[in-house]
């Protein structure tokens, strides 16, 4: 059951171990098909992380498939999908974002690519992991947002797709890291609303991210 989702979220677990934001068993990852949920298990070390250690629940948390106990943040998952409708989520401890998050109420829109993210990041408030007042913390917090940060605790993104879910953390991750040097130099600044709408504009006008072939007449 959900054998290709079950090989896409190992294989999303190893790629976020390579690249620094999952150590050890920290973190948890999972993508949804209808009302199925693939999501790593607890216990597994994420970055060698196999199809046969990711299980498989239905919208309420039964196990439907494998033979390992999914992670501990079972609840905050299948949240996300419950409130938002997405597709995967990827919570991870990576460094930059949880340096922050112990120090910021709010990651501010300091460059545009935020925007991407929703604008600025809210802090969800801590609360220990694996309860329901960190699931509803962290809901709120991704209101309008496709990430939030978790005091004291670490990083979530949701996205469509598992790949898009990936990149939104890796981005989360730099943006965090950019922040922090910005700050060790003065005070970051802050895009205002007029600059986040122009960048939006700008964006859609030029289907900003895309490819595009060379219109005949600019070779």
């Amino acid at each position: 059951m959900l054998g290709q989702e079950r090989a896409a979220v190992a294989e999303a677990c190893r790629r976020l171990g390579a690249e620094g934001l999952l150590i050890g068993t920290a973190g948890n990852v999972s993508t949804r098909l209808d009302d199925r949920v693939a999501i790593t298990a607890t216990g597994a070390v994420l970055a060698e992380l196999t199809a046969d250690q990711v299980t498989v629940v239905d919208l309420d948390g039964t196990v439907v498939a494998g033979t390992l106990e999914p992670t501990s943040e079972l609840d905050l998952h299948l949240g996300v999908y419950r409130r938002y409708g997405t597709g995967a989520v990827v919570h991870t401890h990576a460094p930059m974002a949880t340096a922050l998050s112990c120090v910021l109420d709010e990651l501010p829109c300091i460059h545009y690519q935020l925007l991407t993210l929703g604008g600025s990041i809210r802090v969800a408030p801590y609360a220990t992991f694996g309860t329901p007042e960190l699931a509803e913390s962290v809901l709120t917090a991704l209101d309008g947002r496709s990430a939030a940060l978790m005091a004291s605790h670490g990083a979530l993104t949701h996205a469509p797709t598992l790949h898009k879910a990936v990149e939104h953390a890796l981005l989360l991750e730099w943006a965090c890291g950019v922040y922090q040097h910005a700050a060790a130099l003065g005070t970051p600044r802050v895009l205002d609303e007029r600059q986040q709408l122009a960048v939006i504009e700008a964006a859609l006008a030029r289907n900003y991210g895309s490819t595009h072939p060379v219109q005949e007449g600019n070779r």
